[in-house]
């Protein structure tokens, strides 16, 4: 029957839900090893950074976790070369993240999922540039995160206070054909990953 054929068709090519996505590239990235992931992310140190950072640009990273893309030398990079950087304090769930200064050497706190963070003390910053953490992404702009929100929440927060630049760092093989997304998701503006600089802008 047409109908059945039809809705069979529909069937065969919807695209999987954000769980099943999230898992399939999270073992990708898992699978990666530690040397290359290493060998990746310098990569990208070492290519012309996409966005101008001047003098005082606020740029956040964050701590990473387990086998995630580390940003932290490609916040030293940025740093060097005149950023103000920031890192993410986790707040209780269904709450944007606080963005609050950090330098190298810095103290730092223990926060949700033992992920380090800065002091309590640490004023609040807006960032310029956002270095995004993410499970998957597509060639639309669109990731997948943990599930929680907090980058979807802040980066719209931020957003709707003053312009930032979204860039997602991510390994090669986290890319997926295409993100289910929906209204609330937050598209990042730059992908970096060590084959190449995806620039959503234009």
């Amino acid at each position: 029957m047409k109908g059945f054929d039809s809705l069979e068709t529909k069937t065969q090519t919807a695209t999987p839900p954000k769980s099943v996505l999230r898992g399939e590239a999270l073992a990708r990235r898992d699978a990666m090893p530690a040397a290359e992931r290493v060998a990746a992310v310098e990569v990208v140190v070492q290519r012309p950074f996409p966005v101008s950072v001047k003098p005082g640009t606020i740029v956040s990273g964050y701590s990473p976790m387990k086998s995630e893309f580390n940003p932290v030398p490609l916040m030293r990079k940025l740093g060097d070369a005149g950023a103000s950087l920031a890192l993410p304090v986790t707040p209780k769930r269904g709450n944007p993240l606080i963005m609050r200064a950090w330098a190298f050497g810095d103290e730092m706190a223990s926060g949700v999922w033992g992920i380090r963070e800065p002091r309590p003390e640490s004023p609040e910053v807006f960032p310029d540039i956002m270095l995004v953490p993410l499970a998957a992404f597509d060639r639309n702009g669109h990731r997948i995160g943990y599930g929680a929100g907090y980058y979807d929440m802040t980066i719209a927060r931020i957003r709707g206070i003053k312009p930032v630049i979204a860039i997602g760092v991510a390994f090669a093989a986290q890319e997926i054909p295409r993100v289910p997304a929906t209204a609330f998701d937050a598209r990042l503006d730059l992908v970096l990953t060590e084959l190449e600089t995806i620039d959503f802008r234009s």
